[in-house]
């Protein structure tokens, strides 16, 4: 997957993106030219120590969409399926159809905001239990469970709400499991630069349970760790005793 670079150019308020390999990167809002953005917190001075956030907005260019071409492609594919759409129940179902596909493959803008560790707090912080959803690149069905994402903090903290949102980043469009986990956990270690960062996510495929095996309840656990998450067992036990999972 070709990675995504949002950069605001001088004079305007969006963002052009740019493709660039390996990682997801971004310049902070307001970062015209590269020189770096960061504002005093509400508070200003809290103790005599000055506190920086910076703020960077994150989004996803959306690649040319045709809803009224997407209707009709649903309309055409559930009609040679043998379904009757001359009813009342069912004549609107191809624009509900693509509609909502719009709404699983699109994640939200949102502003990443991120902070100076400036109590120097080097203990694991971590979000347990956020909701997933995506959809399986193979059969275009469904996935949903839950991630467990956490991060060792070096120099930045980051707002926690922005950890669920990361995770929709990735999530919402076509995927895989593996990718995702990997793919968040890559994010973050580029964004943050932290001590270790570390990513479980548990899904169930409904490409898996509701055909083929039917294997209905079956759960799909992925991990990525990465830095001292990895290479630290004591760091890495304590991650998932946290995360409510039995440490590997």
């Amino acid at each position: 997957m070709v990675a995504i670079e949002f950069v605001r150019p001088c004079g305007q308020d969006g963002f052009t993106p740019t493709s660039v390999g390996g990682n997801w990167e971004s310049r902070p809002a307001g970062d015209a030219c590269g020189a770096g953005h960061s504002q005093r917190s509400p508070a200003g001075v809290r103790r005599g120590v000055d506190v920086t956030v910076t703020a960077t907005r994150i989004s996803r260019p959306a690649p040319g969409r045709d809803l009224a071409a997407a209707e009709e492609a649903a309309a055409a594919f559930l009609t040679a399926l043998g379904i009757d759409l001359d009813t009342d129940s069912l004549a609107g179902t191809p624009r509900r159809m693509a509609r909502a596909y719009v709404e699983l493959l699109t994640p939200r803008d949102f502003q990443l905001t991120t902070f100076d560790n400036d109590e120097g707090y080097d203990e694991l912080v971590l979000a347990r239990g956020i909701p997933i959803r995506s959809v399986c690149e193979h059969h275009l069905l469904p996935f949903v469970g839950v991630a467990h994402v956490g991060y060792l903090p070096g120099d930045r903290i980051l707002g926690l709400s922005k950890l669920a949102r990361v995770v929709e980043l990735f999530a919402h469009g076509p995927q895989v499991q593996e990718r995702l986990t990997k793919q968040v956990a890559d994010w973050l270690h580029t964004q943050l630069r932290p001590k270790g960062v570390g990513v479980v996510i548990e899904a169930e495929h409904l490409c898996m349970t509701l055909r083929g095996v039917q294997a209905a309840g079956a759960r799909t656990i992925t991990s990525t760790m990465l830095g001292s998450l990895r290479a630290d067992p004591r760091s890495r036990t304590e991650f998932f005793a946290l995360a409510g999972l039995t440490p590997r």
